[in-house]
């Protein structure tokens, strides 16, 4: 068995390689530009939405309980829509500042827990491909399998979605490799 705090170099490596491929993936090549559309007639849509006062949160529409849901006035909502999910930010400026040190702390956390399995399954001096394999398919679980609740709970669009399965194999792929590269010998 390999120790965990023999790993802390790979850990901190591949979230920084994953922080940075992401940072190419979604600012530099056009993959990513079209993943958000603009609201139509935004302007409009907007103010309507400040003036029911909307607090930081998640929403869905029409909104009904269980019970309500087959109900024929709940059905015929449904029907003529629109129906959707809605996230509501704090009013004022994006932070991405925030954003992405959030982001960067979520690649660690992945590193941590993919380090975490290889080092109580793998013994040190094992092959490189053996830690790839491992590592990227514990990588992979949380990175490129999560986006896909997306699809299926909050009717995320497929191209989007599997464009983040997509990114998400990117990204284990690359952590894999710098285990690979840097595993104890």
């Amino acid at each position: 068995m390999a120790t965990l705090s023999a790993l802390w170099l790979p850990i901190l490596l591949s979230a920084v390689v994953i922080f940075i491929a992401s940072s190419i993936l979604h600012m530099v090549l056009p993959y990513h530009k079209n993943d958000y559309s603009r609201l139509p007639d935004e302007d409009r849509v907007v103010a309507v939405l400040r003036s029911a006062n909307l607090k930081r949160g998640l929403y869905i529409f029409p909104h009904c309980t269980h019970q309500e849901m087959n109900k024929p006035e709940m059905v015929e909502k449904y029907k003529q829509g629109p129906v959707g999910h809605m996230t509501i930010f704090q009013p004022g400026k994006i932070n991405m500042g925030k954003y992405l040190g959030l982001w960067f702390v979520y690649c660690l956390i992945v590193a941590f827990f993919a380090a975490y399995i290889a080092a109580h399954t793998l013994s040190a001096g094992v092959q490189y491909l053996v830690v790839f394999r491992i590592v990227g398919a514990t990588a992979f679980m949380a990175l490129g399998i999560g986006p896909l609740a997306n699809g299926i709970w909050k009717g995320q669009p497929w191209g989007m979605t599997i464009k983040e399965v997509i990114d998400g194999l990117i990204y284990s792929l690359l952590a894999a490799g710098v285990f690979g590269w840097l595993w104890p010998r």
